[in-house]
C-alpha cells in the first residue's frame, strides 16, 4: 500500500518513527514533510499529503502535529478526504470500519511513537465494511459534490 505521511514539527518524531516501521511492513512511504525539528507550518503538509490521497496516487494517509486537530482540519478540506483524528486502536479501526477514512491524523503531544505504531497498524489493518455505512458515507461524499459543483 502507498501512504502519504506529513508531520510539522511537534510530529516529526512519530512521523520518523512511522515511517520506518510501515516501511518494514512492505508499504510504500511518501514523505510529504516536514524535514527535521524546526517549527513547520502543519497545512502545508497535510495539504500535500491528502492531495496526494484524494488523487488516489496514495491509498491512505497519515498526519500528525501536535494534536492532530490542526491536520484534521486542513486534509479536511481536500476534496474525497475524510481524515479521522484518532487517539487509540479501536477508534481507528471503526472509522475505518464504518467512516471510510483514508487519512487517519495523531496527535504528537497526546501519544508517544509506540502508541502512534499500535494505532497506525489497527488503521491499515481495517477495511470499509460498506452495508449501512456505505449509504452514509455516500451522504457525506454527495453533499462534497454539490457544494463543490454549486461554488464551481
Amino acid at each position: 500500500m502507498t501512504i502519504a505521511i506529513g508531520s510539522d514539527h511537534r510530529g516529526y518524531p512519530h512521523k520518523e518513527a512511522l515511517k520506518a516501521h510501515l516501511a518494514a511492513r512492505g508499504h510504500e512511504v511518501v514523505d510529504c514533510g516536514c524535514d527535521g525539528p524546526a517549527s513547520a507550518d502543519y497545512p502545508d503538509h497535510a495539504l500535500r499529503a491528502a492531495e496526494l490521497v484524494g488523487r488516489g496516487e496514495a491509498e491512505a494517509g497519515i498526519l500528525i502535529c501536535g494534536s492532530g486537530i490542526g491536520m484534521s482540519i486542513a486534509a479536511n478540506k481536500v476534496t474525497g478526504i475524510r481524515a479521522s483524528l484518532c487517539c487509540d486502536p479501536e477508534a481507528a479501526t471503526v472509522t475505518r470500519q464504518h467512516n471510510d477514512s483514508n487519512v487517519l491524523c495523531l496527535g504528537g503531544d497526546r501519544t508517544t511513537p509506540d502508541e502512534a505504531l499500535a494505532i497506525a497498524d489497527s488503521y491499515l489493518a481495517a477495511s470499509f465494511e460498506g452495508g449501512r455505512h456505505a449509504r452514509r458515507v455516500d451522504k457525506i461524499t454527495g453533499y462534497e459534490a454539490q457544494h463543490h459543483q454549486s461554488r464551481g
